[in-house]
């Protein structure tokens, strides 16, 4: 889940930068990371379509945008440990060197449904700081987040205090 915000986090910018892009696919496993323009330009689409699922103002909503993503991207579930020692895990993607953008929805929107299903709620949200608006994945117990950072819930409590005195 973590790598689908991270990814968002740097292709939901007017330019991503190809680096950056390639940067967190490899603090996330993904080895010799090579992106043309071409790939990053469909993994910001992708990027685009995923942000949705953040959006989504109810848990319906959520499933409803993942089960379109997985009708338009996914291909028959399959259990696959790329033998390379990762354990068996499930992949909904249509192969293993299919094009970056169908990968990065399949993949994260496996992830996205599994979350769903196990906390019957929205998988994640978008930060509520007017100057941020990044996706965030809700993974813990307690309340609902409704910034991606402490850093920004920090900013918009102190601009509150601030407008008030």
């Amino acid at each position: 889940m973590q790598r689908a915000v991270d990814l968002l986090g740097v292709l939901l910018v007017p330019s991503p930068d190809p680096a950056s892009v390639a940067q967190v696919l490899r603090e996330h496993g993904e080895p010799d990371v090579s992106l043309s323009a071409e790939d990053v330009s469909e993994l910001r689409a992708a990027a685009l379509e995923l942000r949705e699922v953040f959006a989504a103002p109810d848990v319906a909503s959520a499933a409803s945008v993942l089960n379109a993503l997985f009708a338009k991207y996914a291909g028959p579930p399959r259990l696959t440990d790329h033998e390379e020692g990762y354990g068996w895990h499930l992949h909904v993607d249509a192969a293993d060197d299919g094009p970056w953008g169908a990968w990065l929805v399949t993949s994260s929107a496996l992830g996205l449904a599994a979350l769903l299903a196990d906390r019957q709620d929205v998988p994640g949200g978008l930060c509520a700081s007017p100057s941020c608006g990044k996706p965030f994945a809700h993974t813990g117990g307690g309340s609902p987040r409704k910034f991606c950072s402490p850093r920004c819930a920090t900013r918009e409590r102190v601009a509150a205090h601030r407008a008030r005195s």
